[in-house]
């Protein structure tokens, strides 16, 4: 297994999956990032062997809750949107080879899929138990997201059941 640690959670990937933790990407930050202010990144990709390319941004609003709930599906897509909008030019100058791979990989996918793995605290209060309601988010993810996978995922540790990875 391939571990990626995000924000404190560990990514755990099957070994023959290309996997990168994008936002740590020479390319990404010292090239397209540049470009001008207010490029995001994902923090995932990867690849499944049946070539879908797993775009994937982690929120773990037990420790720190920067974004409102009511932006966080538009802060998602427009990460979506800016990490695709780098991914080719990436595979034709980015200098890093493992870099350069990876976004050939998500360029030649059949499929895109995008997954927010949102944590919560335990309990939010008594009339609301979780901060977010994942259907509410997931819906505003798909209006938004619907040209690029129109039936992105909102997943939790607890909550991975399909996915091919596991959370710790």
């Amino acid at each position: 297994m391939q571990r990626f640690n995000v924000d404190g959670l560990n990514f755990d990937f099957p070994d023959d999956w290309p996997v990168g933790k994008y936002d740590d990407w020479s390319f990404y930050r010292n090239q397209f990032s540049r470009m001008w202010n207010g490029i995001k990144s994902l923090d995932l990709l990867a690849i499944d062997s049946d070539k879908t390319a797993w775009l994937i941004e982690v929120k773990d609003y037990r420790i720190n809750s920067r974004t409102k709930p009511s932006d966080l599906a538009e802060e998602v897509a427009h990460k979506v949107f800016d990490t695709l909008a780098a991914i080719i030019p990436a595979k034709i100058h980015a200098s890093d080879p493992d870099e350069k791979r990876l976004a050939h990989a998500v360029s030649a996918s059949r499929k895109l899929r995008v997954v927010l793995h949102l944590e919560q605290p335990a309990k939010h209060s008594k009339l609301r138990p979780r901060a977010i309601n994942p259907a509410d988010l997931q819906q505003k993810m798909r209006q938004l997201l619907k040209p690029v996978d129109a039936h992105p995922l909102v997943v939790d540790m607890d909550s991975m059941t399909g996915l091919e990875w596991n959370v710790s």
